[in-house]
């Protein structure tokens, strides 16, 4: 081996670059008025507790938070209706506009009440966000037929019977989102079910653009990636690997990152893009 070589072998290993938090990463940023006078319903807009004392914000309060700071008025559905007034009061605070709903999605006639709720109480309905999602065991032996289709009514029945409710209350031109996973992209996950359903929001998500065309009401998908959140912690620690590999910007997004790249589909600034999707994971999926 020659000294060139060998100097080479022992020279340490660079520094990982760690992507640094700017003020919207960290949910500082000012609005901007990006969604002045919308009336935006976010289902899932509270959050799971993983541990109460340390949780950071999850994506869905997030979004919740952001549409409101930037101008909507935001009606937060969730299945825990004290996690989603928890984000009502965190807006009222922020001086935004919000009231909460409770719905269970995998329920018709709740989904056809939250609608309704929203739709009233707003006084319209041009924006909705489907945060919805539920996690599975891994591989395929341990989940039970049952197991799979409740996790399937959640995943992807749910968001159904929520856009089959809302389309003929959407005000034209209005924007759907669907929050998806990478999982639907990579097998990482080993939760075949998860994946799957994640998998099938992208079916839906164009048949949805598909008939709203008629009407200018635009569907689109977001992949989070590794996203610290409590669902995130929840997840990691049935697997400590999850986040311990090569994560091309070194660090796990924030809600807040996810958030921003759900405003630009929720805002004019998007009125040319439907049918699409857009992976925020630092590349995961890509490279």
């Amino acid at each position: 081996m020659s000294e060139t070589s060998q100097e080479a072998k022992q020279d340490p290993e660079p520094e990982r670059y760690v992507r640094p938090l700017s003020a919207e990463s960290s949910g500082t940023a000012p609005g901007r008025g990006r969604l002045n006078g919308r009336r935006i319903l976010v289902v899932g807009g509270g959050q799971r507790v993983f541990d109460a004392a340390t949780d950071p914000i999850g994506n869905g309060r997030a979004m919740s938070l952001l549409f409101a700071r930037e101008g909507a008025h935001v009606a937060v559905a969730d299945l825990n209706r004290a996690s989603a007034e928890d984000t009502v009061a965190r807006i009222a605070a922020d001086g935004g506009r919000a009231f909460a709903i409770a719905a269970d999605v995998t329920k018709e006639a709740n989904v056809i009440r939250m609608i309704d709720e929203a739709h009233r109480t707003m006084g319209g309905l041009d924006g909705m966000v489907l945060n919805i999602g539920t996690f599975g065991k891994t591989g395929l032996d341990n989940v039970s037929a049952e197991e799979w289709n409740r996790i399937y009514d959640v995943n992807v029945r749910g968001p159904m019977l929520c856009c089959r409710a809302a389309l003929p209350k959407f005000e034209d031109g209005g924007s759907i989102v669907f929050i998806s996973s990478i999982a639907a992209l990579k097998a990482g996950s080993q939760m075949a079910v998860y994946d799957s359903s994640k998998a099938a929001l992208g079916g839906l998500m164009r048949n949805i653009a598909h008939t709203g065309a008629r009407r200018g009401i635009r569907a689109n998908l977001v992949y989070p990636g590794l996203v610290d959140t409590p669902n995130g912690r929840e997840a990691g620690a049935g697997r400590p690997s999850r986040g311990k590999g090569h994560i091309p910007f070194g660090r796990q997004a924030t809600a807040w990152e996810i958030a921003y790249a759900v405003l630009f589909f929720m805002s004019d600034e998007s009125v040319y893009v439907t049918a699409q999707t857009l992976a925020v994971d630092s590349g995961l999926s890509g490279l």
